[in-house]
């Protein structure tokens, strides 16, 4: 299972803490999710081999102009193992799922975000995962986390409906707020997720890496077809 990190060059947390945090809270890789701005120098092959776990290379979209996210996908989508949109409002929620070249929606429940059947169903149709985020849940107290609580159990009972596909992040910010997979699994059934729902959500962030490593190696021709040693 694997979980996704936001990495700022000028963060409080570097690469390797918080690679080094999850798998000592028995996750199997972490995708490194950089921003398409000013992402921070990951040196993955070093700190793969140093922690023993997977290191996926990531990119998040996060603005709330169509243009700048177009502008940015174009340029990131072929040569990112990972390409998320940050949602959190109407338009980017409904960009994000309506772009087949996305990976992730990325916490669309936040700030004026909602998600509604009409997204589901575009999600659904463009393989665009939606993101379940525990972070709030797991920070926050009061009404704010009332609220995130709210927001989630209508996430996933439309999730659940449509069979949607989906993946769950604790969302740190921090080494220090790092959850391991035991605890997402109990979280997510106080809210009333089922086992098997959050384990895919947390399985699904290594499907992605593997599918689109393939595509992006040179020997990729179309799923399944690889190129030959001799061809050109």
């Amino acid at each position: 299972m694997y979980d996704a990190v936001r990495i700022h060059a000028n963060g409080r947390t570097t690469t390797a803490r918080f690679v080094s945090t999850a798998a000592e809270a028995g996750f199997d890789g972490v995708v490194v999710a950089n921003s398409h701005e000013n992402g921070a120098d990951v040196d993955v092959p070093h700190i793969r081999s140093e922690y023993g776990i997977d290191i996926v290379g990531g990119v998040e979209v996060a603005t709330t102009d169509k243009g700048v996210a177009s502008t940015a996908i174009a340029d990131r989508r072929p040569k990112t193992a990972v390409l998320m949109v940050r949602g959190g409002t109407p338009t980017m929620n409904r960009y994000a799922v309506e772009t087949p070249a996305v990976d992730v929606l990325r916490d669309p429940m936040a700030g004026d975000g909602d998600v509604n059947h009409v997204l589901v169903k575009a999600a659904v149709r463009n393989d665009v995962r939606i993101e379940v985020n525990l972070g709030r849940v797991l920070r926050a107290s009061g009404g704010p986390r009332v609220q995130a609580l709210r927001g989630l159990r209508k996430l996933r009972d439309l999730l659940e409906y449509y069979d949607a596909p989906l993946v769950v992040t604790a969302d740190p910010k921090t080494h220090l707020q790092v959850r391991g997979p035991r605890e997402l699994l109990a979280v997510g059934d106080r809210i009333g997720f089922d086992e098997e729902t959050i384990r895919r959500g947390l399985t699904e962030w290594q499907r992605i890496a593997e599918t689109n490593r393939e595509k992006l190696s040179p020997e990729y021709v179309a799923k399944g077809v690889r190129r030959g040693r001799d061809e050109k």
